[in-house]
């Protein structure tokens, strides 16, 4: 059982809104239709029909409220706080695939136990409008940090590397004094080229902005040679384990190869864990999961995995994402009145 003194940090889960009226063209259903079926088969079995799901597709192409997502969390399993991250498909969902408005709200109903991170698209419709609008999710909103993804499916793709487009927003998010951009690399949720979400464009930004932390989201997955390669190498990465941590579901050895060549390649302190909640369900049976892993004494003498700590654990859960956004846990277990 999940020890109650550990502090469990959601990275990320988000307040979709999956609904026809958010369509951007007449063929965006072709993307929600692949992303919805992908997830479907990682929510624990069982889950849908425990919340009354009976169409796993249907039930989820729809916008999503804070009554909803905060039950999931906050109800439903031990998340002490989650981070509300934006994301700015703009090309296939007029509003993004999680509303900025949305994640603000969400952030509002639950201020105690959310952080807000905005999101920008440099190609929707400019960079001078991304750069006002990074202001004013910071000022007005309490942006603490920004998404962005880069990959599109109409020709307006941009790389993470490029002076004249990126660099001008992790300027901007420096002066606005954020440490922290996150980027949805790999596990495509449209049909944009999969080239364009490798991560190997995260690097030279790493490089050249070496007080701010990069955080790639999925492992970059099927780029995970290509991630692990990089965040050794670059101390201001962090990898997210977004879109991987209801892995176990359907394939726990493949999950322990990935969390076990991350402990031996990259170490513990730059690994955060994050839900995807609602579209991966309850995160509740994955957090469970997570803290009674091992890593088999087969993959041990295999590869050189170190096996995985109660330590090593409450950092990836909660401890690190404490730390990136300077949430004192001792003094935020007393204002939500947890136990010490």
């Amino acid at each position: 059982m999940l020890n109650d003194d550990v502090f469990v940090f959601d990275n990320v889960a988000h307040m979709y809104d999956n609904s026809d009226e958010n369509f951007a063209r007449p063929d965006s259903h072709l993307d929600r239709l692949g992303q919805l079926r992908r997830v479907a088969k990682r929510r624990p079995p069982g889950q849908d029909a425990a919340y009354g799901i009976k169409d796993p597709i249907g039930d989820f192409a729809r916008k999503w409220t804070a009554e909803d997502l905060g039950k999931l969390l906050f109800e439903d399993s031990c998340t002490d706080m989650v981070m509300a991250q934006a994301v700015p498909l703009f090309d296939v969902y007029t509003d993004g695939f999680a509303p900025v408005k949305a994640q603000h709200a969400f952030a509002e109903a639950f201020p105690q136990r959310t952080l807000f991170c905005g999101a920008v698209d440099p190609s929707y419709p400019s960079l001078s409008a991304a750069l006002d609008e990074m202001e004013h999710q910071v000022r007005d909103m309490g942006a603490v940090s920004f998404k962005f993804y880069n990959a599109h499916i109409d020709g307006k793709s941009w790389r993470c590397d490029d002076p004249d487009i990126a660099y001008p927003m992790y300027q901007k998010a420096q002066d606005l004094g954020i440490k922290v951009v996150q980027f949805h690399k790999g596990n495509p949720i449209t049909r944009a080229s999969l080239d364009d979400l490798r991560p190997v464009d995260v690097q030279q930004a790493a490089m050249d902005f070496p007080d701010m932390t990069f955080a790639i989201h999925h492992l970059a997955l099927p780029y995970f040679e290509e991630t692990v390669y990089i965040a050794s190498r670059f101390a201001n990465i962090a990898l997210v384990l977004s879109g991987v941590m209801n892995m176990p579901v359907v394939a726990p050895w493949e999950f322990k190869t990935y969390v076990g060549r991350l402990l031996r390649d990259v170490g513990a302190n730059r690994i955060l864990y994050g839900s995807e909640t609602p579209l991966l369900g309850n995160p509740q049976p994955a957090i469970e999961w997570f803290w009674n892993m091992e890593i088999d004494d087969e993959l041990q003498d295999r590869f050189g995995f170190p096996q995985i700590t109660d330590d090593d654990k409450r950092k990836i859960l909660g401890e690190n994402q404490a730390r990136l956004f300077d949430i004192d846990i001792a003094a935020k277990k007393a204002e939500l009145g947890l136990a010490g």
